[in-house]
């Protein structure tokens, strides 16, 4: 008789990588067709462009690694270039979304030892790149097709709020009807997209709660302190800017988010804090990004703090390497 032990998962589910990855892309589709309603053809262009070049990035680098190729086909690579382009401008140049997509695969997965071992959210960091390489034309906004020219002001909503004091409608902000990113159109269709992956069980209901309901909280506190110097109310930080989609697709990535339930919150918690701060006190009008990525830094230490106890093992040996 031979007994052979290997290693976890140990428990069988129909739930697979390349599964989970096309459920989640599909469930990106209400926001890219929100961005192409609003800003026209040529987010397809940049949507394809960085799709494919995160995808040919992962091919080469499998290769060059000895590894199986046909990896990139996974999924992951798609999802990082579709949310990579929903993070720029609508008239971002094409061949830039390139480099940032090479980068972000490259250096923000690859480098790191591929999929499962990254820190920072590739997308993200790829969009981080992109703003400090080509800072003009990541912040260059175009008006969306169903905007009067007279009624454009070349600026975001969180632009015009942090630097005129002038809010953006709320209804605009909800539908989509604003100038921005390209996965700043529709908190409706990012929501609808969202639970559909909550329903699933593929993202942790309280990684967007917290963070969500963190901004909301602490953003409405300022409102209610000060209302003429923070004229953004709850509603509006929740619907402004790219919260929505770092919300239920960025700071829910797999990988880069905290394995236990507490941390999750925690994780949450400490992102949101850094969005307002950032928002109301920071040079820049948005904090997203940034907010996510330096939870990301600190996400191996929140899964040590909250991780629990193995039964039978004390504090003193637990915490002993």
């Amino acid at each position: 008789m031979k007994l052979i032990l290997s290693s976890s998962p140990h428990i069988l589910t129909p739930e697979n990588t390349k599964r989970v990855m096309y459920l989640t892309l599909l469930s990106l589709l209400p926001p890219v067709a929100a961005a192409f309603y609003f800003f026209g053809l040529y987010t397809l262009v940049l949507v394809g462009v960085s799709a494919a070049s995160c995808v040919l990035t992962e091919f080469l680098f499998l290769l060059a690694r000895k590894k199986d190729p046909r990896a990139c086909l996974d999924g992951s690579a798609l999802i990082t270039g579709v949310l990579l382009a929903l993070t720029l401008p609508p008239s971002f140049p094409w061949w830039a979304a390139i480099i940032g997509s090479v980068f972000a695969i490259a250096i923000g997965k690859q480098i790191f030892g591929g999929l499962g071992y990254n820190t920072f959210n590739p997308a993200l960091l790829g969009r981080a790149f992109l703003m400090a390489a080509f800072p003009v034309q990541s912040t260059t906004w175009t008006k969306p097709i169903t905007v009067p020219p007279d009624a454009f002001t070349g600026a975001t909503p969180l632009a015009l709020a942090k630097f005129s004091g002038k809010l953006t409608p709320h209804l605009a902000l909800f539908l989509g009807n604003t100038a921005g990113s390209l996965g700043e159109t529709s908190t409706l269709l990012i929501i609808i997209g969202g639970l559909f992956l909550i329903i699933l069980r593929y993202v942790d209901w309280r990684l967007p709660l917290s963070y969500l309901g963190t901004v909301a909280v602490l953003g409405g506190a300022f409102w209610l302190i000060n209302p003429s110097r923070f004229p953004q109310d709850p509603l509006f930080h929740l619907m402004s800017g790219g919260l929505m989609l770092g919300a239920f697709y960025m700071i829910t990535d797999m990988v880069t988010s905290p394995i236990t339930k507490t941390g999750r919150v925690i994780f949450g918690i400490i992102a949101g804090v850094l969005v307002v701060l950032i928002r109301l006190f920071g040079g820049l009008p948005e904090g997203v990004m940034y907010s996510i990525l330096l939870a990301n830094a600190i996400r191996p230490w929140i899964d040590r703090l909250t991780m629990p106890r193995v039964f039978g093992v004390s504090k003193r040996k637990e915490a002993s390497p």
